[in-house]
């Protein structure tokens, strides 16, 4: 007879402490760890994990599937590369509170910052909610895959007290911001895991109009977080530019300082000043010396824009001769391109300094942009950019990406690391990924689905960080205590990202020779047919999550054991 439900065994635990890794066995029982060692008991699942690493399953903090957990048991792609935890809700979107007469202004700003189809949220969210909290409740009769967690959105939240006028950045009186205040709390009693806002330039409803929360004042953000610091419950979670370094982050300060209330902020590299990451986390470190909770979420590579044929970005989606066939399914748009008549015609156009400039900066960096092949490489060598091939062979970079594009039936995809890779290199990435007050983040998850793919994270962190870097590689036991125990700390969840008796059953078995992302692909499995990148991991032969095995060998079991978490979660005793 079983003593429990699952036993791995022999595999090398990494447990998520920061230990050394050492051969053991994991007994689970229902959904809790329950003895790490020689396990002499049989369980009812038997995993041989000879070989194999054993870690906890990764939590992931920065996602937007707030519309996608609505419709879909599976959270793909993040539980495809060991991810058994999402935190939604970040930069200040999401679908709650909401009016009726509010449903398309919160689409078009989710499908502006985050790149979600509104043909998609349109057919697929239900509305059957208005307040925070029946939004987790809609959220919760949902089976998933993994669990998830969701914060309280600055943007919902300003439209649902202000109405337009929230919309268009006004300043919010004393009594608004205890209205927005209010609401916060109470969404965060419901069962949020904190509040969430955004203070970035690129973020923009899909009208172009940038974020109703970009310009709030510091009396309002400090006005919600000191609500959050009365109900003694919650996490604040910023994306910001850090253009107003020391003013910005003396409001930080302040938001931690009069709540008590820990806050986490986005943290890349920016080209145009490479070097000023290094004063944000000196100000975090003095921060720290004085006690106040501020962590820097940071990537575990370059943020780039993916472009492409079937992506919503590519050199050229602005020429006017391309845009006779733009509304065609992309392999006729690859054919069409093949007719030399027609590329002649596209190249001509291409060549006038209008459609150069009507297509921006981004889409025609050719000196940066790479195509990105399988497994993908998000470390390119410059000399293998777009515009280094095309002068080797003596072409232009727009002749030679025009060929490149139309290739494999449309199919080819281009890679541009827009953020955390000045000099050509990650270099700064370890930097900030080794610093003691950060954690990986921005993954994404579940958003920016026709331009970027960086639910994949996790698997970057540990292959190309642990195993794939030809220097400066982070030690194994380091990263994936950053990945599990110390994200999932940062939001409030104790009770996971540790390989301990007591602990939640969430587990990954790995073949780390093995692990690798693949290249991102186009799928139309939304709502409305809806297109969305998504990328798939080699590797990963066992996903467990609250003690039931959900993936194999990168396929779902069937399992759906994820549930909402309701608030923080305290460590087992």
């Amino acid at each position: 007879m079983a003593t429990y439900d699952l036993v791995v065994r022999g595999g090398t635990v990494i447990d998520g402490n920061g230990s050394a890794p050492r051969t053991a066995d994991i007994a689970v029982a229902d959904d809790t760890i329950t003895e790490v060692g020689a396990v002499v008991g049989r369980g009812r699942l038997e995993i041989d994990a000879d070989g194999a690493l054993v870690t906890p399953g990764f939590v992931d903090i920065h996602a937007h599937y707030d519309g996608q957990a609505t419709w879909d048991h599976h959270l793909t792609p993040s539980s495809w590369h060991g991810v058994t935890t999402v935190v939604m809700g970040n930069c200040g979107v999401g679908f709650a509170p909401v009016r009726p007469s509010d449903h398309g202004r919160l689409i078009e700003l989710m499908e502006g910052v985050e790149d979600i189809p509104g043909s998609a949220l349109h057919e697929g969210l239900s509305w059957e909610w208005q307040s925070f909290a029946e939004y987790l409740d809609a959220v919760a009769a949902v089976p998933h895959d993994i669990d998830l967690a969701a914060q309280v959105p600055h943007g919902a939240v300003r439209l649902h007290v202000m109405g337009e006028r929230g919309a268009a950045r006004e300043p919010a009186t004393a009594e608004e911001i205890a209205q927005m205040a209010e609401i916060v709390a109470a969404g965060v009693a419901a069962g949020a895991l904190g509040f969430s806002t955004s203070r970035t330039m690129n973020h923009r409803t899909s009208r172009g109009e940038p974020t109703p929360t970009l310009t709030a004042s510091q009396d309002e953000l400090i006005g919600i977080a000191r609500a959050l610091g009365r109900l003694g419950s919650g996490v604040l979670q910023v994306v910001s530019d850090h253009v107003d370094r020391d003013d910005e982050f003396d409001m930080f300060r302040r938001m931690v300082a009069e709540s008590g209330r820990p806050l986490s902020f986005s943290l890349v590299q920016n080209p145009f000043e490479p070097e000023s990451f290094h004063s944000v986390l000196e100000r975090i470190d003095r921060a720290r010396a004085d006690g106040l909770a501020i962590t820097a979420q940071v990537s575990a590579r370059g943020i780039g824009l993916l472009l492409g044929l079937p992506c919503t970005l590519h050199p050229f989606m602005n020429n006017p001769v391309f845009a006779e066939i733009a509304d065609l399914p992309v392999i006729d748009q690859a054919r069409a391109m093949a007719d030399e008549g027609f590329k002649a015609r596209v190249l001509e156009a291409a060549a006038g300094d209008k459609v150069r400039k009507l297509g921006g900066g981004l889409i025609h960096r050719f000196e940066a942009m790479f195509e990105l092949r399988d497994p993908p490489d998000y470390e390119p060598d410059p000399s293998n950019s777009i515009a280094a091939r095309a002068a080797r062979v003596g072409r232009d970079a727009i002749d030679f990406v025009y060929d490149l594009i139309a290739s494999d039936g449309g199919g080819t995809l281009l890679y541009l690391p827009a953020l955390n890779f000045a000099g050509g290199n990650l270099d700064a990435v370890g930097v900030m990924l080794r610093h003691e007050h950060t954690v990986p983040g921005l993954g994404d998850g579940g958003a920016h689905v026709g331009t970027i793919c960086d639910g994949s994270f996790p698997t970057t962190l540990l292959a190309h960080w642990g195993r794939d870097r030809l220097h400066d590689r982070i030690d194994l036991p380091f990263l994936v205590q950053r990945q599990c125990r110390d994200t999932a700390r940062t939001v409030g969840l104790m009770d996971r990202g540790v390989i301990a008796p007591g602990f939640r059953a969430d587990l990954n078995v790995i073949d780390f020779q093995r692990l690798r992302a693949r290249r991102p692909e186009v799928r139309y499995d939304l709502p409305a047919g809806g297109r969305r990148l998504v990328q798939r991991a080699d590797g990963y032969q066992h996903t467990f999550v609250a003690g039931r095995e959900v993936m194999r060998n990168g396929e779902p079991t069937g399992a759906l054991p994820g549930r909402l978490v309701r608030g923080p979660q305290p460590a087992p005793r």
